[in-house]
């Protein structure tokens, strides 16, 4: 009997002597969206869009003229020499699809190299944050967002959303 005590005993003295986990979440779309990096890569990405938009928009402009004239010459081609119209029509359509084609694969490229920085971005942080966790004596650090609430409810000390963006963009304006 008294070794049963003595055990019990134990088990409460090294139960009590467990320190807690100690637990935190963030907002990963606050902490994502707030983020300088990502609103710089989002900044650099419209300025490389809006000079494809441009680019696009002047070649599409210069095609237009071409294929206006092409069009004007192959009607007047059409009634003395029907074939050469033709080609010259297919020569149009064939530029155009190519152009399209060139368009296309330009703006796939762009949004890949955007998507591939963005990705870049959310690593950095994922890094950042378990660091952030390790240095602090964090067990663990949930994330949650509008579109998937893992933490239904968590303290407000327990929210580290804006302590953690706000190290991550001081960290961020030093590199």
């Amino acid at each position: 009997m008294k070794n049963i005590i003595y055990v019990v005993l134990a088990m409460l003295i090294f139960a009590s002597c467990e320190k807690p986990n100690k637990i935190g979440f963030v907002d990963n779309g606050t902490v994502i969206n707030d983020y300088q990096e990502k609103k710089d890569v989002e900044a650099a990405f419209q300025i490389k869009e809006d000079a494809f938009r441009k680019r696009a928009d002047s070649i599409s402009l210069a095609f237009q003229a071409e294929a206006q004239k092409g069009q004007a010459e192959a009607q007047r081609l059409a009634r003395s020499n029907r074939k050469k119209a033709e080609e010259l029509m297919g020569g149009l359509q064939q530029k155009q699809q190519q152009l399209q084609q060139q368009m296309q694969m330009e703006q796939q490229q762009l949004t890949q190299a955007f998507q591939a920085e963005i990705d870049s971005v959310i690593v950095n942080v994922k890094d950042f944050v378990k660091a952030y966790g390790k240095t602090n004596g964090y067990n663990y650090i949930l994330g949650t967002s509008d579109a998937a609430a893992t933490v239904m409810y968590g303290d407000d000390q327990s929210d580290l959303t804006q302590t953690i963006l706000d190290a991550l963009n001081a960290d961020y304006k030093k590199e």
